[in-house]
């Protein structure tokens, strides 16, 4: 316990899904946690123990500190206020996770349309570069580093079938967190992506409820089974804490072995 005790952390996208799981994991260990996103309910649809609960209420249920900020990521003005609104209520920022994300899928790269492949880089890539701009700005006028988790997924180290646009957008966003580690870590700021494979969520809900993809999928993955939204939270909390100290520009799986194999299109 206590592994990120009184360090004030912003979590994009953090109403559901992974953000709600790192937000909550963060406050859990000691962490005064900002919950941003642009609707402050849980999606419907998803995975969620306590989905009558805000993420701020749940915390604060289980005796954490917490506020919620309106944010739409694609909006880099209302990035930075979410960092001045983390400032203004905890005095400061030490970590911030680039969560906020949207997946499109299921079609081949000719039947995908333009606003599809917008969608996913202005939410995925774009959301993640203002999210670290408006981040490392306050690291550095507070002058002692922080913390940068990028939310990349297997889909940007790999390709996949039928979801070209996300997997665009992801390989931007894996070239982000190597950039920002190769230019600031001379000032203290470490920057690491988590990629998960697929993971129960409300935007893998239909996929998870696919009888036939479920059992493609899993027999696919040598762990045989999904991620699970506390495999990725408690990495997050390690990457936030100390005890990562000396790991920069990483780009970690946790995909229960799905990179070790092939896929095949039919």
């Amino acid at each position: 316990m206590n592994r990120v005790q009184g360090k004030v952390a912003v979590v994009t996208g953090a109403s559901s899904g992974f953000g709600r799981g790192i937000a909550k994991a963060l406050a859990a260990e000691g962490a005064k946690v900002v919950v941003g996103d642009v609707h402050e309910h849980p999606n419907a649809g998803g995975f969620e123990d306590d989905p009558a609960l805000t993420t701020v209420e749940a915390i604060q249920k289980a005796g954490g500190r917490a506020t919620y900020v309106s944010c739409d990521v694609t909006k880099a003005d209302q990035v930075e206020a979410l960092v001045a609104a983390a400032v203004a209520e905890f005095g400061r920022l030490d970590v911030f996770v680039n969560n906020a994300g949207i997946y499109r899928n299921g079609k081949r790269l000719h039947e995908f349309t333009e606003a599809d492949l917008d969608v996913c880089y202005e939410v995925n890539a774009k959301g993640s570069f203002f999210g670290a701009q408006s981040a490392v700005r306050q690291f550095l006028a507070q002058g002692d580093g922080g913390v940068i988790i990028n939310l990349v997924s297997t889909a940007g180290l790999q390709g996949h079938p039928n979801q070209s646009v996300y997997n665009i957008s992801k390989g931007a966003q894996a070239n982000l967190t190597r950039c920002l580690a190769i230019e600031y870590g001379k000032d203290g700021v470490r920057v690491n992506g988590i990629c998960p494979t697929y993971a129960k969520t409300s935007l893998t809900r239909q996929l998870f409820d696919d009888q036939d993809f479920d059992r493609v999928f899993t027999e696919s993955i040598p762990l045989k089974r999904w991620g699970e939204v506390d495999d990725i939270a408690q990495l997050a909390v390690f990457l936030a804490s100390d005890e990562s100290s000396y790991i920069h520009g990483d780009l970690i799986k946790v995909d229960g072995g799905e990179t070790l194999c092939r896929y095949s299109v039919d």
